[in-house]
Protein backbone atom coordinates (compact mmCIF):
# COMPACT_ATOMS: atom_id res chain seq x y z
CA UNK A 1 0.00 0.00 0.00
CA UNK A 2 1.41 3.47 -0.99
CA UNK A 3 0.36 6.89 -0.18
CA UNK A 4 0.82 9.62 -2.61
CA UNK A 5 2.71 13.08 -1.77
CA UNK A 6 -0.69 14.95 -0.94
CA UNK A 7 -1.89 12.08 1.22
CA UNK A 8 1.34 11.63 2.96
CA UNK A 9 1.60 15.42 3.73
CA UNK A 10 -1.69 15.57 5.59
CA UNK A 11 -1.23 12.25 7.54
CA UNK A 12 2.35 13.95 8.90
CA UNK A 13 0.52 16.89 10.04
CA UNK A 14 -2.09 14.76 11.93
CA UNK A 15 0.93 12.25 13.20
CA UNK A 16 3.20 15.70 14.55
CA UNK A 17 -0.35 16.81 16.66
CA UNK A 18 -0.07 13.43 17.79
CA UNK A 19 3.04 14.00 19.14
CA UNK A 20 2.26 17.06 20.24
CA UNK A 21 -0.48 15.53 22.39
CA UNK A 22 1.90 12.53 23.90
CA UNK A 23 4.58 14.92 25.08
CA UNK A 24 1.98 16.93 26.57
CA UNK A 25 0.39 13.56 28.88
CA UNK A 26 3.78 11.55 29.20
CA UNK A 27 6.13 13.17 31.68
CA UNK A 28 9.18 11.18 30.81
CA UNK A 29 8.95 12.49 27.21
CA UNK A 30 9.08 15.78 28.55
CA UNK A 31 11.98 15.30 30.94
CA UNK A 32 13.81 13.36 27.99
CA UNK A 33 13.20 16.61 25.77
CA UNK A 34 12.03 13.87 23.07
CA UNK A 35 11.23 15.67 20.40
CA UNK A 36 7.27 15.38 19.04
CA UNK A 37 8.06 14.46 15.66
CA UNK A 38 10.28 12.01 17.13
CA UNK A 39 7.39 10.79 19.78
CA UNK A 40 4.60 10.25 17.11
CA UNK A 41 7.02 9.04 14.28
CA UNK A 42 8.04 6.35 15.52
CA UNK A 43 5.42 5.61 17.70
CA UNK A 44 3.63 4.92 13.60
CA UNK A 45 6.64 3.31 12.36
CA UNK A 46 6.32 0.76 15.26
CA UNK A 47 2.69 -0.18 14.65
CA UNK A 48 3.65 -0.27 10.75
CA UNK A 49 6.31 -2.59 11.91
CA UNK A 50 3.88 -4.90 13.76
CA UNK A 51 1.20 -4.93 10.76
CA UNK A 52 4.18 -6.27 8.58
CA UNK A 53 5.14 -8.95 10.83
CA UNK A 54 1.14 -9.97 11.33
CA UNK A 55 0.24 -9.87 7.67
CA UNK A 56 3.37 -8.97 5.62
CA UNK A 57 1.66 -6.18 4.17
CA UNK A 58 4.17 -2.70 3.81
CA UNK A 59 2.85 0.57 4.01
CA UNK A 60 4.78 3.04 1.86
CA UNK A 61 4.87 6.77 1.75
CA UNK A 62 5.84 9.05 -1.25
CA UNK A 63 8.86 11.47 0.35
CA UNK A 64 8.59 14.12 -2.29
CA UNK A 65 7.09 17.08 -0.06
CA UNK A 66 10.00 15.60 2.69
CA UNK A 67 12.95 16.82 0.49
CA UNK A 68 11.38 20.19 -0.35
CA UNK A 69 10.97 20.73 3.33
CA UNK A 70 14.88 19.65 3.77
CA UNK A 71 15.88 22.62 1.67
CA UNK A 72 13.95 24.83 3.31
CA UNK A 73 14.86 24.28 6.75
CA UNK A 74 18.85 24.39 6.00
CA UNK A 75 18.06 27.18 3.84
CA UNK A 76 16.82 28.72 7.23
CA UNK A 77 19.93 28.14 8.92
CA UNK A 78 21.46 30.19 6.96
CA UNK A 79 19.55 33.08 6.45
CA UNK A 80 19.79 33.07 10.48
CA UNK A 81 23.32 33.01 10.03
CA UNK A 82 24.21 36.78 10.15
CA UNK A 83 27.90 36.94 10.86
CA UNK A 84 27.62 40.24 13.53
CA UNK A 85 26.05 37.63 15.71
CA UNK A 86 28.13 34.72 15.22
CA UNK A 87 31.19 37.07 16.10
CA UNK A 88 29.36 38.30 19.69
CA UNK A 89 30.56 34.80 20.42
CA UNK A 90 34.03 35.82 20.90
CA UNK A 91 37.20 33.98 21.90
CA UNK A 92 34.87 31.38 23.91
CA UNK A 93 32.94 30.81 20.25
CA UNK A 94 36.12 29.99 18.75
CA UNK A 95 37.36 27.59 21.18
CA UNK A 96 34.12 25.42 21.36
CA UNK A 97 34.27 25.55 17.56
CA UNK A 98 37.83 24.04 17.23
CA UNK A 99 36.97 21.58 20.59
CA UNK A 100 33.59 20.12 18.23
CA UNK A 101 35.42 19.53 15.36
CA UNK A 102 38.03 17.60 16.71
CA UNK A 103 35.42 15.58 19.06
CA UNK A 104 33.75 15.30 15.00
CA UNK A 105 37.04 13.24 13.75
CA UNK A 106 37.04 11.13 17.23
CA UNK A 107 33.73 10.37 16.75
CA UNK A 108 33.42 9.12 13.43
CA UNK A 109 36.71 7.40 14.08
CA UNK A 110 35.43 5.44 17.17
CA UNK A 111 32.26 4.58 14.73
CA UNK A 112 34.64 3.35 12.16
CA UNK A 113 36.70 1.68 15.04
CA UNK A 114 33.67 -0.38 16.62
CA UNK A 115 32.10 -1.29 13.25
CA UNK A 116 35.36 -2.73 11.44
CA UNK A 117 35.50 -4.94 14.77
CA UNK A 118 32.51 -6.28 14.50
CA UNK A 119 32.78 -6.87 10.68
CA UNK A 120 30.48 -4.29 8.77
CA UNK A 121 31.13 -1.38 6.52
CA UNK A 122 33.62 1.61 8.13
CA UNK A 123 30.63 3.54 7.02
CA UNK A 124 28.39 2.33 8.72
CA UNK A 125 30.20 3.48 11.99
CA UNK A 126 30.20 6.89 10.50
CA UNK A 127 26.74 6.31 10.52
CA UNK A 128 26.73 5.97 13.88
CA UNK A 129 29.53 9.10 14.13
CA UNK A 130 28.42 12.38 13.64
CA UNK A 131 25.90 11.77 10.96
CA UNK A 132 23.42 10.46 13.60
CA UNK A 133 24.77 11.86 16.64
CA UNK A 134 26.49 15.53 16.38
CA UNK A 135 24.06 15.80 13.49
CA UNK A 136 20.84 14.59 14.50
CA UNK A 137 18.03 13.27 13.07
CA UNK A 138 17.64 15.82 10.24
CA UNK A 139 21.32 15.14 9.24
CA UNK A 140 20.90 11.42 9.29
CA UNK A 141 18.03 11.25 7.01
CA UNK A 142 19.31 14.39 4.65
CA UNK A 143 22.66 11.96 4.21
CA UNK A 144 21.13 8.63 4.28
CA UNK A 145 20.22 8.77 0.28
CA UNK A 146 23.92 8.99 -0.24
CA UNK A 147 25.04 6.25 2.03
CA UNK A 148 22.31 4.04 0.99
CA UNK A 149 22.66 4.81 -3.36
CA UNK A 150 26.52 5.66 -3.43
CA UNK A 151 28.09 3.18 -1.19
CA UNK A 152 25.89 0.72 -0.73
CA UNK A 153 24.17 0.87 2.35
CA UNK A 154 20.72 0.18 1.75
CA UNK A 155 19.43 0.59 5.55
CA UNK A 156 21.31 3.63 5.88
CA UNK A 157 18.40 5.38 6.87
CA UNK A 158 16.86 3.16 9.44
CA UNK A 159 20.38 2.86 10.90
CA UNK A 160 20.97 6.56 11.33
CA UNK A 161 17.55 7.31 12.79
CA UNK A 162 18.03 4.77 15.22
CA UNK A 163 21.66 6.09 16.44
CA UNK A 164 19.78 9.45 16.41
CA UNK A 165 17.03 8.64 18.26
CA UNK A 166 18.81 6.31 21.13
CA UNK A 167 20.93 9.43 21.39
CA UNK A 168 18.70 11.76 22.09
CA UNK A 169 18.00 9.65 25.47
CA UNK A 170 21.54 9.28 26.22
CA UNK A 171 22.46 12.73 25.79
CA UNK A 172 19.66 13.80 28.35
CA UNK A 173 20.73 11.50 30.86
CA UNK A 174 24.45 12.46 30.40
CA UNK A 175 24.69 16.18 30.23
CA UNK A 176 23.33 16.87 34.08
CA UNK A 177 25.78 14.18 35.96
CA UNK A 178 29.23 15.74 34.04
CA UNK A 179 28.25 19.20 35.21
CA UNK A 180 27.12 18.28 38.91
CA UNK A 181 30.27 15.99 39.18
CA UNK A 182 32.25 18.92 37.74
CA UNK A 183 30.75 21.93 40.08
CA UNK A 184 30.76 19.63 43.15
CA UNK A 185 34.86 18.48 42.58
CA UNK A 186 36.07 22.08 41.78
CA UNK A 187 33.50 23.75 44.55
CA UNK A 188 32.35 26.00 41.26
CA UNK A 189 30.19 28.84 42.07
CA UNK A 190 28.03 30.72 39.23
CA UNK A 191 29.24 34.47 38.34
CA UNK A 192 27.23 37.64 39.80
CA UNK A 193 23.58 37.97 38.08
CA UNK A 194 23.32 39.73 35.33
CA UNK A 195 19.52 41.09 35.01
CA UNK A 196 18.45 41.83 31.54
CA UNK A 197 15.97 43.83 30.55
CA UNK A 198 13.12 41.51 29.45
CA UNK A 199 10.53 43.71 28.61
CA UNK A 200 12.93 45.35 25.87
CA UNK A 201 13.84 42.12 24.75
CA UNK A 202 10.16 41.27 24.42
CA UNK A 203 9.13 44.66 22.36
CA UNK A 204 12.27 44.15 20.15
CA UNK A 205 10.62 40.76 18.50
CA UNK A 206 8.19 41.33 15.86
CA UNK A 207 4.64 40.78 14.95
CA UNK A 208 4.22 38.04 12.58
CA UNK A 209 2.38 38.91 9.84
CA UNK A 210 1.29 37.17 6.05
CA UNK A 211 3.41 39.90 4.67
CA UNK A 212 6.58 38.64 7.20
CA UNK A 213 5.70 35.11 6.51
CA UNK A 214 5.41 36.01 2.41
CA UNK A 215 8.85 37.79 3.01
CA UNK A 216 10.43 34.75 4.62
CA UNK A 217 8.71 32.78 2.24
CA UNK A 218 10.38 34.85 -0.90
CA UNK A 219 13.68 34.78 0.65
CA UNK A 220 14.09 30.86 1.28
CA UNK A 221 12.96 30.33 -2.28
CA UNK A 222 15.81 32.68 -3.41
CA UNK A 223 18.67 30.70 -1.07
CA UNK A 224 16.82 27.55 -3.02
CA UNK A 225 17.41 28.72 -6.24
CA UNK A 226 20.73 30.16 -5.78
CA UNK A 227 21.70 26.54 -3.84
CA UNK A 228 20.17 24.91 -7.21
CA UNK A 229 23.05 26.85 -9.24
CA UNK A 230 25.99 26.50 -6.75
CA UNK A 231 24.85 22.61 -6.79
CA UNK A 232 24.72 22.36 -10.77
CA UNK A 233 28.09 24.04 -10.76
CA UNK A 234 29.88 21.97 -8.55
CA UNK A 235 28.59 19.05 -10.45
CA UNK A 236 30.30 20.27 -13.32
CA UNK A 237 33.63 20.39 -11.87
CA UNK A 238 33.07 16.83 -10.20
CA UNK A 239 32.09 17.99 -7.15
CA UNK A 240 29.46 15.86 -5.30
CA UNK A 241 28.34 18.20 -2.36
CA UNK A 242 24.65 17.66 -1.46
CA UNK A 243 21.57 20.01 -2.69
CA UNK A 244 20.90 20.69 1.04
CA UNK A 245 24.62 22.15 1.88
CA UNK A 246 24.50 24.04 -1.17
CA UNK A 247 21.20 25.82 0.09
CA UNK A 248 22.90 26.78 3.17
CA UNK A 249 25.86 28.19 1.43
CA UNK A 250 23.70 30.23 -0.73
CA UNK A 251 21.55 31.64 2.42
CA UNK A 252 24.32 32.20 4.56
CA UNK A 253 26.00 34.38 1.28
CA UNK A 254 22.61 35.96 1.17
CA UNK A 255 21.97 37.07 5.03
CA UNK A 256 25.29 38.44 4.98
CA UNK A 257 25.58 40.56 1.42
CA UNK A 258 22.16 41.32 0.69
CA UNK A 259 21.39 43.66 3.54
CA UNK A 260 24.20 45.42 3.39
CA UNK A 261 23.74 46.37 -0.01
CA UNK A 262 19.74 47.62 0.27
CA UNK A 263 20.16 48.86 3.49
CA UNK A 264 17.88 46.91 5.58
CA UNK A 265 18.31 45.20 8.69
CA UNK A 266 17.26 41.81 7.63
CA UNK A 267 16.07 39.51 4.94
CA UNK A 268 13.55 36.85 6.85
CA UNK A 269 12.48 38.83 9.91
CA UNK A 270 13.07 35.99 12.96
CA UNK A 271 9.93 35.34 14.29
CA UNK A 272 8.48 34.04 10.53
CA UNK A 273 11.46 32.51 10.18
CA UNK A 274 11.68 30.35 13.29
CA UNK A 275 7.91 29.43 12.32
CA UNK A 276 8.66 28.44 8.69
CA UNK A 277 11.84 26.77 10.11
CA UNK A 278 9.94 25.09 12.87
CA UNK A 279 6.74 23.69 10.18
CA UNK A 280 9.68 21.97 8.08
CA UNK A 281 11.77 20.44 10.60
CA UNK A 282 8.62 19.17 12.20
CA UNK A 283 6.90 17.62 9.17
CA UNK A 284 10.14 16.76 7.45
CA UNK A 285 11.77 14.68 10.30
CA UNK A 286 7.75 12.87 11.36
CA UNK A 287 7.18 11.95 7.89
CA UNK A 288 10.44 10.03 7.57
CA UNK A 289 10.28 8.70 10.83
CA UNK A 290 6.67 7.32 10.10
CA UNK A 291 7.88 5.95 6.78
CA UNK A 292 11.16 4.00 8.46
CA UNK A 293 11.12 0.18 8.21
CA UNK A 294 12.62 -1.17 11.25
CA UNK A 295 12.09 -4.89 9.92
CA UNK A 296 15.65 -3.76 8.07
CA UNK A 297 17.84 -3.16 10.96
CA UNK A 298 16.87 -6.05 13.29
CA UNK A 299 19.83 -7.65 12.23
CA UNK A 300 21.83 -4.78 13.27
CA UNK A 301 20.67 -4.49 16.31
CA UNK A 302 23.33 -5.41 18.57
CA UNK A 303 26.24 -3.88 16.61
CA UNK A 304 24.08 -0.16 16.80
CA UNK A 305 24.39 -0.60 20.68
CA UNK A 306 27.62 -1.52 20.48
CA UNK A 307 28.57 1.62 18.74
CA UNK A 308 26.82 3.31 20.86
CA UNK A 309 28.19 2.21 23.87
CA UNK A 310 31.19 3.45 22.68
CA UNK A 311 30.53 6.43 21.59
CA UNK A 312 28.78 7.65 24.62
CA UNK A 313 32.07 6.89 26.62
CA UNK A 314 34.02 8.68 24.29
CA UNK A 315 31.69 11.45 25.02
CA UNK A 316 31.88 11.39 28.66
CA UNK A 317 35.31 11.74 28.91
CA UNK A 318 36.15 14.55 26.35
CA UNK A 319 33.50 16.55 27.95
CA UNK A 320 34.87 16.02 31.38
CA UNK A 321 38.50 16.19 30.43
CA UNK A 322 39.02 18.37 27.21
CA UNK A 323 36.04 20.54 26.77
CA UNK A 324 35.80 21.53 30.64
CA UNK A 325 39.75 22.65 30.62
CA UNK A 326 39.69 24.30 27.10
CA UNK A 327 36.89 26.05 28.58
CA UNK A 328 38.37 27.65 31.13
CA UNK A 329 37.75 25.16 34.47
CA UNK A 330 35.15 27.32 35.99
CA UNK A 331 31.50 27.39 36.72
CA UNK A 332 30.34 28.74 32.58
CA UNK A 333 32.58 25.95 31.49
CA UNK A 334 30.81 23.33 34.00
CA UNK A 335 27.28 24.37 32.21
CA UNK A 336 29.00 24.54 28.52
CA UNK A 337 29.38 20.88 29.24
CA UNK A 338 26.40 20.15 30.01
CA UNK A 339 24.92 21.43 26.76
CA UNK A 340 28.17 19.50 24.81
CA UNK A 341 27.03 16.15 26.50
CA UNK A 342 23.68 17.50 24.54
CA UNK A 343 24.94 18.06 21.15
CA UNK A 344 27.77 15.64 21.23
CA UNK A 345 24.64 12.80 21.27
CA UNK A 346 21.59 14.51 20.83
CA UNK A 347 20.63 18.31 19.25
CA UNK A 348 20.03 22.37 20.12
CA UNK A 349 16.88 21.29 22.17
CA UNK A 350 18.63 19.00 24.59
CA UNK A 351 21.70 20.96 24.65
CA UNK A 352 19.51 23.40 25.54
CA UNK A 353 17.43 21.75 28.38
CA UNK A 354 20.55 20.16 30.01
CA UNK A 355 21.86 23.88 30.75
CA UNK A 356 18.95 24.75 31.83
CA UNK A 357 18.59 22.27 34.05
CA UNK A 358 21.37 23.30 35.64
CA UNK A 359 21.85 26.79 35.86
CA UNK A 360 17.75 26.69 37.57
CA UNK A 361 19.77 24.65 40.45
CA UNK A 362 23.05 26.32 41.01
CA UNK A 363 23.09 29.65 38.94
CA UNK A 364 22.60 31.50 35.83
CA UNK A 365 25.77 30.95 33.06
CA UNK A 366 25.07 33.90 29.91
CA UNK A 367 28.19 32.76 28.01
CA UNK A 368 27.23 28.96 28.01
CA UNK A 369 23.43 29.84 26.37
CA UNK A 370 25.51 32.11 23.88
CA UNK A 371 27.97 29.43 22.64
CA UNK A 372 26.09 26.42 22.91
CA UNK A 373 23.52 27.27 20.63
CA UNK A 374 25.85 28.79 18.12
CA UNK A 375 27.93 26.43 17.57
CA UNK A 376 25.36 23.64 17.72
CA UNK A 377 22.39 25.02 15.41
CA UNK A 378 25.10 26.40 13.14
CA UNK A 379 28.69 25.84 12.87
CA UNK A 380 28.22 21.78 13.65
CA UNK A 381 26.49 21.71 10.20
CA UNK A 382 28.58 23.47 8.07
CA UNK A 383 31.30 21.62 9.53
CA UNK A 384 29.73 18.36 9.87
CA UNK A 385 28.78 18.87 6.48
CA UNK A 386 32.72 18.93 5.27
CA UNK A 387 34.10 15.91 7.41
CA UNK A 388 31.40 13.83 6.39
CA UNK A 389 32.28 14.30 2.98
CA UNK A 390 35.87 13.33 3.66
CA UNK A 391 35.01 10.48 5.12
CA UNK A 392 32.90 9.11 2.30
CA UNK A 393 35.66 10.12 -0.06
CA UNK A 394 38.24 8.36 2.75
CA UNK A 395 36.34 5.53 3.39
CA UNK A 396 34.10 5.21 0.64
Amino acid sequence: MQFESFATFNIAIVVLAVGRWLNRKVAFLREFNIPEPVTSGLLVCVLLAVVHAISGLEIGFNLLTRDFLLLYFFAAIGLNADIRTLLSGGRPLLILIATTVVFMLLQNLTGIGVATVLGLNPLVGVLGGSVSLLGGHGTAIAWAPRFAETHGISNALEIGVACATFGLVLASLMGGPIARLLIQRNKLQPPPCVVEDAAAESNALERVTYFTLLRTLFWLNMSLGLGELLFEGLQAVGSNLPLFVCCLFAAIFLTNTVPRLVKVRELAPARSLAIVSDIALGIFLTMSLMSLQLWTIASLAGPIIAILTAQFVLSFLFALFVVFRVMGRDYEAAVICAGFGGISLGATPTAMANMSAVAQKYGAARRAFIVVPLVSGFFVDISNAVIIQRFLNVFG
